[in-house]
């Protein structure tokens, strides 16, 4: 004869509740694209295509945006006086710029730009070129 501890050593353990993998699933194929894009996006940022320096005058310096507010701008560029100039648009993402090319709007002044291709949104700038220091001209 067997005690009640005997039985129940001998016994299978009940049967455990497997838990449903499809949350997870779900989880990892929502959020991997959106891992890829942030990544994607700080790659692109912090990476510079070329950078270079613009001289001419600025004409147009604003911000706009209906979401997302970027600082927008227009250098006329003209190398032989009486010529049409021509435009270049860039983008400033630095306050500190911004503020100091405000106070330089229709002077002659020399830019130094980063120009970053691919970025997915226009949240950052509308522009391939951004600007990151003004020098103001005599």
């Amino acid at each position: 004869m067997t005690t009640p501890e005997q039985d129940a050593a001998s016994s299978p353990p009940p049967p455990r509740r497997r838990r449903s993998k499809v949350p997870l699933i779900v989880a990892v194929l929502l959020l991997s694209p959106l891992l890829v894009l942030a990544l994607y996006t700080v790659l692109v940022l912090n990476w510079s295509y070329s950078d270079g320096d613009r001289s001419g005058y600025l004409q147009k310096f604003s911000r706009r945006g209906w979401v997302c507010k970027t600082y927008e701008g227009e250098l006329a560029m003209s190398s032989v006086p009486g010529v049409a100039p021509t435009i270049w648009t860039f983008s400033v993402r630095d306050k500190a710029v911004a503020r100091k090319l405000n106070e330089n709007l229709g002077r002659k002044v020399v830019l130094h730009y980063n120009e970053h291709r691919g970025v997915p949104t226009t949240c950052f700038g509308t522009t391939d070129y951004y600007v990151d220091s003004v020098r103001a001209i005599p």
